[in-house]
């Protein structure tokens, strides 16, 4: 009788470790990708915090950045465009900014944000594209500044959300020639782009700049960091969780995988100093692109989205030869 009385009690108590866990891994979900809940944990604001100190703090780069920014709101002050308001097949509204060239043009730039971004954060890009001719499309990615969504889609589920503006371009200029530049999160989904087949020709350039391989392993790197948290065996419970919530799986945001399938040329961006997304990543995306034409640039002095502002001739030089060797004169 006392045997089975035990029993029980351990079977109850190893029930309860069970629900307390999965209920962890089901709030982690929340804690990573619902802006929601983000918020109200103030999750958003400690991420940014966080990814602030790990920034590098030189003078030239503070100066630059301060100089960009600078140039950037002159820019939008004389810059035309509209808002634009897309539905995504699942229902949410996505918002975008376009911003008329001043002259008639076929080339376009659409522009990524990274994780727990927002549009506005790529306007110095968008100024310097509009400057060469481009129009400029710079959407909010779902869940993230105007656009609504449940969970963040770590540019696994922005890479379809993302080929709405694709497709909107192409009906405004069936001619276009587009590039597609993101950073962080927004450059993981413009590589994970260039694996899907039903990518157009019209897109004729990709600008990594320091994407990460894989949301899982990004993921895994930053969850004691973040969350303080063991990312075994917490992280596999919670990608379950997530499969269950969001739909989709954050082994299947694989940058890298995309890129051995891709043809589009690429420009892979890193700083050697990013402690938010090792070098290390862009230089694996690299090797693994099935592209003819590559490159791979890793500016020394850079963090995490600092490589433009530490060496802004060798960033913009760069791009500069990308386009000129897909026939978009800047």
């Amino acid at each position: 009788m006392k045997h089975k009385r035990k029993k029980k009690i351990l079977f109850l108590v190893l029930g309860i470790l069970l629900l307390v866990y999965m209920g962890g891994a089901n709030f982690l979900v929340s804690a990573a990708l619902v802006p929601s809940t983000m918020e109200k944990l103030e999750a958003f604001s400690r991420i940014t915090e966080d990814s602030y100190a790990a920034l590098v703090q030189t003078d030239d780069i503070q100066q630059q950045n301060a100089k960009a920014w600078e140039e950037t709101e002159i820019w939008a002050k004389n810059a035309h465009g509209q808002k634009l308001e897309r539905e995504t097949e699942d229902g949410y509204e996505l918002i975008a900014q376009e911003v008329y060239a001043e002259q008639d043009s076929h080339k376009w730039v659409l522009l990524l944000h990274g994780y727990t971004g927002w549009k506005e954060a790529m306007y110095p890009f968008a100024a310097w594209y509009h400057k060469r001719g481009f129009h400029v499309i710079v959407p909010d990615m779902r869940c993230q500044g105007e656009s609504q969504g449940d969970f963040i889609g770590m540019g696994w589920t922005d890479r379809l959300d993302n080929m709405i503006w694709v497709n909107y371009i192409l009906e405004q200029d069936p001619e276009a020639q587009i590039v597609i530049h993101g950073q962080s999160m927004g450059a993981a989904s413009a590589l994970m782009m260039t694996g899907e087949s039903a990518l157009p020709s019209n897109v004729k350039a990709v600008v990594s700049d320091c994407a990460f391989t894989d949301a899982y392993a990004m993921f895994q790197d930053k969850m004691k960091e973040w969350f303080h948290l063991p990312a075994f065996p917490l992280l596999d419970t919670a990608n379950l969780m997530l499969q269950l919530r969001g739909g989709y799986d954050l082994r299947d945001a694989s940058a890298l995988e995309a890129v051995k399938k891709s043809s589009t040329p690429t420009l892979f961006i890193h700083g050697d100093q990013d402690e938010m997304i090792d070098a290390e990543m862009s230089r694996e995306l690299y090797e693994a692109a099935g592209c003819k034409d590559k490159e791979l640039l890793i500016v020394k002095g850079a963090g995490h989205a600092q490589s433009q502002d530490k060496d802004p001739e060798g960033y913009y030089g760069a791009i500069v030869e990308l386009l000129r060797r897909q026939g978009l004169s800047v």
